[in-house]
């Protein structure tokens, strides 16, 4: 009898592509995206609508300080007040010619606070990461191996979105529910779009507009819908880059599995090179894609590039 052990087990070694593209590879599923791809996307816009999947980056953010994690702390350097009272630049006395002055300000925040990638050094499983690299790559000063400033020149092309909430008729799927394989199919059907290689891939539960309307409470860490376990196959044969969820976690809490934490994390990460985006802001292209009947869209959403960083906010675009 197969046990629940097995079946992480089994997907794990089932879906890895270690080696696919080559001992050193840092790119996972990224190098699906060819040029070719990249130029059909630009072709898809047939109105040049620009939608930001990105949540604000502030304190009203769903943050709670678990594991460190704060929402951003802006804090201005100088301001425009500072400037009408007569306050120069830091170390100047005598004032600037023709009157100038400026504000400048500074930001602290971890890097996967709000909208974000997760990059392939995030997760480890046996101490080993993406492509077989020891997690002892990824150390005090950043990840040496798999970080963020791979994607630098990816995650632009074709973006789809799988609208599950929508498509069951519902404002936000159940916390708890799990997304399968039907769903995500289900859902493409009805849009009348197809899932391709190299797309990068968006499902919208409702979860976090829900929370924009009604608190964060349980946001962070809580229960929530999302990728089922048993999603795997459907996101390995599909040969996509990318998927995000509007989320905290990407995959459904509580995990199927007892006593796991975040097993899909552990086949499409660590195993599959997937690249995985949460915390993304679904609910107005979800109406733009419901307005106009075209659930395709050019995705143009790159992380910064920070040197050794296991994770990048964003501001993501969907381009109709």
């Amino acid at each position: 009898m197969t046990t629940a052990t097995d079946i992480v087990t089994d997907y794990c070694d089932r879906f890895r592509n270690w080696g696919r593209w080559g001992e050193d590879d840092q790119r996972g599923t990224l190098n699906y995206i060819t040029p070719e791809k990249v130029l059909e996307a630009t072709r898809i816009p047939n109105s040049g609508r620009v939608v930001s999947l990105a949540l604000p980056y502030d304190s009203s953010g769903p943050q709670t300080g678990a594991i460190g994690r704060v929402n951003p702390i802006h804090q201005m350097l100088i301001t425009g007040t500072d400037y009408l009272a007569g306050v120069g630049r830091p170390g100047r006395k005598t004032p600037l010619p023709y009157g100038m002055g400026f504000s400048d300000d500074a930001v602290y925040m971890p890097l996967q606070c709000g909208t974000q990638w997760d990059s392939l050094a995030h997760v480890f499983a046996n101490g080993k990461m993406y492509n077989g690299f020891s997690a002892g790559e990824v150390s005090s000063f950043g990840a040496a191996r798999n970080g963020i400033e791979n994607f630098a020149e990816s995650l632009a092309g074709r973006g789809v979105l799988l609208d599950v909430a929508r498509h069951k008729g519902v404002e936000a799927l159940e916390r708890g529910y799990a997304i399968t394989p039907d769903d995500l199919d289900g859902a493409a059907s009805a849009e009348g779009v197809d899932v391709r290689e190299g797309d990068i891939v968006l499902v919208r539960t409702g979860e976090l507009g829900r929370c924009r309307r009604d608190g964060w409470d349980g946001f962070a860490g809580g229960d929530a819908p999302g990728l089922s376990l048993h999603t795997a196959p459907w996101l390995y044969e599909r040969r996509i880059a990318a998927i995000a969820t509007d989320t905290w976690g990407f995959e459904v809490r509580p995990n199927e599995i007892p006593d796991s934490y975040q097993p899909l994390h552990l086949v499409a990460i660590v195993n599959m090179g997937l690249v995985v985006g949460e915390i993304f802001a679904l609910d107005a292209i979800g109406d733009a894609c419901a307005a106009d009947g075209r659930y395709e869209f050019l995705f143009v959403g790159p992380p910064l590039p920070i040197t050794g960083g296991v994770g990048s906010p964003l501001n993501a675009l969907a381009i109709k």
